[in-house]
């Protein structure tokens, strides 16, 4: 890509990563780039919509907003504006991340990574975290992320620093602790009491957590494991008088009936980790014909295991010591030694006979697919856990222009952002993201991202402008 500034000037090398951001310990906080008008001309651009491609277009930004997008030659340039050459690149919008944890960070046990953050810094480390997190997902081109799980305050602390401009990272949406019904020597584990979760012992009390949650600011409801039909009616009653959405952690097929008939609105986890054999044909029927939404998380276990044992080199990535600093990588790592006996795999045998047919059974029905990948759990880096997701899905037989539509404007339609979000298109927020290669020739091009825009401001390429981001003001998902 080239700078060309007021189109006046020679071409100029434009900014591949943004300079003044700096993951490590002790950096100054990072600003956007913000000019007041900003145009990409020359690439190739995905809207988001499953039509055809619109070659050597250009995509015209002021202030936050998208105002032009279509065909460079039909497209009238701003006199004043920035313009970025993206010759030779593929322009789409601004990924989409509907199940993600910003309080993990790939570890590989919750039973020893939530105390070793405890042991160093309690609260000031979780928070450390999640700005880790928030960052890595919006440099891999994710600008916005359903969060499903974590302690309350430090929920809404990180989604309203990123909103207020003080921490660069995705736009985060958040639910605060999720509501579960467990019993036995797991209900108050490492994995529940880390996440922050609830667990309760009747329906009124899950009605009650979602009141709480409510009156707090949170932006939608997680329900998680061990609820009956009863408390997901509870939950949904309560979370929809307060116009917040459900997404619920559902694996087995009398869990995903239950949610589907309490009126649960995201299906997260159906048919994936081998917990069930695929669903029966009318349990896959009811979900189609419901247009309920299904995010299948499948790439986080079965996929990601193969992948490690193929190319174990991928846990030493550069990039994730850059982004963790020494000590936190220094824990990452001594987690992952013997990756393949955690427990978190132990079913990876089962996983891996059902995966195929996890997958393909909603694609073939033609069910409403998000994307999401439940990215921070182990070996799951915020780095590359959606484009690993969207390539198992093209993998298993979703064409690519599918699958960047559920990653993006299909996305926004289930987080109830399709106004604002999820395409690129006159009026919309000008969250755009540019990467060096064709995904619908070769979908592992997501992973090559050089520019992020998001809310109309540059996080990584683009122009040396060092400013301030606005907020964009986005409303919680109702």
């Amino acid at each position: 890509m080239r700078l060309i500034c007021n189109r006046a000037l020679a071409a100029l090398p434009a900014v591949m990563a943004v300079t003044f951001i700096v993951a490590g310990p002790g950096a100054l906080t990072p600003r956007a780039q913000t000019p007041k008008r900003l145009a990409l001309v020359g690439g190739m651009l995905l809207t988001g919509y499953e039509v055809p491609p619109i070659h050597h277009a250009a995509v015209v930004i002021e202030g936050n907003k998208i105002v032009a997008a279509g065909p460079a030659s039909e497209i009238k340039i701003p006199a004043d504006a920035t313009v970025v050459d993206t010759s030779g690149r593929a322009m789409l919008p601004g990924l989409i991340e509907t199940h993600g944890h910003l309080i993990v960070l790939g570890h590989g046990a919750y039973e020893t990574w939530f105390p070793w953050i405890t042991a160093h810094g309690g609260d000031a480390m979780l928070t450390r975290v999640m700005e880790i997190s928030a960052r890595q997902l919006l440099m891999a081109g994710v600008t916005t992320t359903i969060d499903l799980g974590a302690p309350l305050k430090p929920s809404l602390s990180i989604r309203d620093r990123i909103n207020k401009g003080d921490v660069v990272g995705t736009r985060a949406l958040v639910s605060g602790p999720w509501i579960a019904r467990l019993s036995g020597p797991g209900a108050g584990g490492a994995m529940q009491v880390g996440f922050g979760g609830f667990n309760i012992a009747s329906s009124a009390e899950a009605a009650q957590k979602v009141e709480e949650l409510a009156a707090a600011g949170v932006d939608h409801i997680k329900a998680h494991s061990g609820l009956t039909l009863e408390d997901y009616k509870a939950i949904v009653d309560a979370a929809h008088r307060h116009r917040l959405r459900v997404y619920a952690h559902v694996y087995a097929e009398t869990d995903v009936r239950h949610a589907l008939e309490a009126g649960v609105d995201v299906l997260q986890h159906v048919g994936s980790a081998g917990t069930a054999p695929p669903y029966s044909k009318e349990l896959i029927t009811d979900i189609v014909n419901a247009g309920r939404p299904v995010v299948v998380t499948a790439a986080h276990r079965a996929w990601v295991y193969q992948d490690t044992a193929e190319f174990p080199e991928r846990l030493q990535d550069p990039d994730l010591k850059r982004a963790f600093g020494p000590d936190i990588y220094a824990e990452v790592q001594d987690s992952l030694k013997n990756w393949w006996t955690l427990g978190y795999f132990q079913r990876t045998d089962r996983e891996m006979l059902y995966r195929e047919r996890g997958v393909r059974q909603f694609i073939e029905s033609g069910a409403v697919m998000g994307m999401g990948t439940d990215s921070g759990t182990p070996m799951n880096f915020h780095s590359e856990a959606l484009w690993r997701e969207i390539k198992v899905h093209v993998d298993m037989g979703m064409t690519p222009t599918r699958a960047i539509a559920a990653a993006t404007r299909v996305n926004a339609q289930i987080i109830g952002k399709g106004r604002e979000l999820g395409s690129i298109e006159p009026g919309k927020l000008a969250d755009i993201i540019v990467v060096n290669g064709n995904p619908l020739f070769d979908i592992t091009a997501l992973s090559h991202v050089e520019m992020v825009v998001k809310d109309g401001a540059v996080y990584k390429g683009g122009p040396p402008v060092d400013a301030k981001p606005r907020s964009s003001g986005i409303a919680p998902p109702r």
